[in-house]
């Protein structure tokens, strides 16, 4: 088993090949393997050559971006983000991630009909199918899915997808996780303007739990030590600052935010 060091030291220093692209995504993304003293870890490398610019966000910056939410995760102990570096590979500087193998049985984001009610699942929104037929986006009421969305409270996600929330299959990995649920696709986040979008809403304006209080604490602690200055180089001092505001702000106000006005809480797709 190799921990999360090695396997950032594998990532950033290993020969990158790569294998496929990613066609659903929005932008440039790659899966591949890295090689290092022959060990090979599977990967997913998104070149910043390949970010489609966005009207909300400085052009080749989502990379960054997403090296910054795994900072910030391991900072405040969320450990939702896998192993991130930014390196270069065939098309130039870009991103390169720890791949993630799923277990397709362990959905905890799911679209079902109006009728179902089953224990341990929250509803988010109420909606038609294709057809026209009443359906329910729900999600798991499960700790580590609570802890993810606390943290895309934190890092301001105005894409948390249903298809972001990775459950790794038990056993496969080289690495041995801290938590069995991961969260991908941190690009498009850290705005400093109030963006959170997500399938998460299942807490809504429920207390925040004592773990959530340390992490927060925790995060707050290490921005006024030396991981502001480890963001720096990816985020402005307006971004860091509205970072650190979110994370306070949070933690006095002790519970989960509401949906808000003006701006579509929901990503589209949500998956």
């Amino acid at each position: 088993m190799l921990d999360d060091e090695a396997v950032e030291t594998i990532l950033t220093n290993g020969s990158l090949e790569l294998e496929g692209r990613l066609l659903a995504a929005s932008n440039a993304s790659f899966v591949g393997h890295v090689i290092l003293d022959g060990v090979r870890l599977r990967c997913i490398y998104k070149p910043v050559a390949g970010e489609r610019p966005l009207w909300d966000f400085p052009d080749g910056t989502l990379a960054g971006r997403e090296y910054a939410t795994r900072l910030i995760s391991e900072a405040g102990g969320f450990d939702v983000v896998p192993a991130t570096v930014l390196r270069d590979g065939r098309y130039g500087p870009g991103m390169c991630q720890r791949w993630v193998d799923t277990d397709p049985d362990s959905d905890l984001v799911d679209v079902v009909s109006d009728d179902f009610d089953e224990p341990g699942w929250l509803a988010v929104l109420e909606a038609e199918d294709q057809r026209g037929h009443p359906v329910t986006l729900i999600h798991a009421d499960d700790p580590r899915l609570r802890g993810m969305a606390v943290f895309d409270v934190v890092i301001n996600n105005a894409d948390r997808k249903g298809g972001h929330v990775l459950v790794e299959v038990e056993g496969d990995s080289a690495v041995p996780s801290r938590s069995a649920v991961w969260g991908c696709d941190h690009g498009v986040t850290l705005h400093p303007e109030d963006k959170l979008r997500t399938v998460l809403w299942g807490w809504a304006d429920q207390p925040i739990r004592d773990i959530d209080r340390e992490r927060l604490d925790a995060l707050v602690a290490a921005l006024d030590g030396d991981l502001a200055s480890r963001l720096a180089p990816h985020l402005t001092v307006t971004e860091i600052e509205a970072l650190l505001a979110r994370a306070l702000v949070l933690r006095v106000a002790g519970t989960m935010p509401s949906p808000g006005q003006g701006w579509p809480v929901i990503p589209w797709p949500p998956f």
